[in-house]
């Protein structure tokens, strides 16, 4: 586990050879963690957010809602709502990506780390179905845009993350938690807190790494 400094990963930023981006995707919102080095030897070189919403349009955070919590069923207010959404995550992706790029990172891989993937037409209740239909619209914005940019893109399910990145990785889910525990410790000033979902990031990433 790499203790390196945010100063010294600058400075050795343009060395680094292999870079995987982990996203942890919310409603209107994902946390971001950029890996790089190996999969034996990771280190965290940025955590951030990106915006997949309007900020200056609450509605476009949960798209599919309508007022009370009900399933929005004006098609007109939720096609307006999805292209803003679409449009706020193409724009704030491609700055993410350009700013790492500005500093010598080179992704290839990157993993998507969601909450469920059941298909919204199977619920029943309409605010969950609502739930459900903002989760795939994030979850597939933020794909549309990795792919856009040539980035091998997989996703991981949280309830079953730590089994499957530990398969692959040849560790404990102990281990893996204390690992990314450590991870905490070196974050850069500007990544803010360390919280369940930039840890979720970190396991994203580290699965593709």
């Amino acid at each position: 586990m790499a203790n390196d400094s945010p100063s010294d990963l600058q400075n050795t930023v343009t060395k680094t050879l292999t870079a995987a981006l982990g996203f942890r995707v919310k409603s209107g919102w994902a946390a971001v963690v950029l890996l790089t080095n190996t999969a034996d030897s990771p280190q965290l070189s940025d955590v951030s957010r990106i915006e997949l919403s309007d900020p200056r349009r609450p509605e476009t955070r949960q798209p599919y809602h309508a007022a009370m919590g009900k399933l929005e069923t004006d098609s007109t207010k939720v096609n307006q709502r999805k292209n803003i959404v679409r449009r706020v995550s193409q724009q704030s992706f491609t700055k993410l990506l350009k700013g790492y790029e500005q500093k010598g990172f080179r992704i290839k891989r990157a993993a998507l780390m969601v909450g469920s993937q059941i298909d919204p037409a199977a619920i029943a209740n309409p605010h969950i179905q609502a739930h459900a239909l903002e989760g795939r619209l994030f979850r597939s914005v933020l794909e549309q845009s990795l792919e856009d940019h040539g980035i091998l893109t997989e996703l991981l399910l949280e309830r079953d993350a730590y089994h499957r990145v530990g398969a692959r990785l040849k560790q404990s889910t102990d281990d893996l938690k204390r690992a990314i525990q450590c991870f905490g410790q070196s974050v850069p000033a500007k990544g803010g807190p360390w919280r369940a979902e930039q840890k979720l990031a970190v396991l994203a990433a580290w699965f593709v790494l």
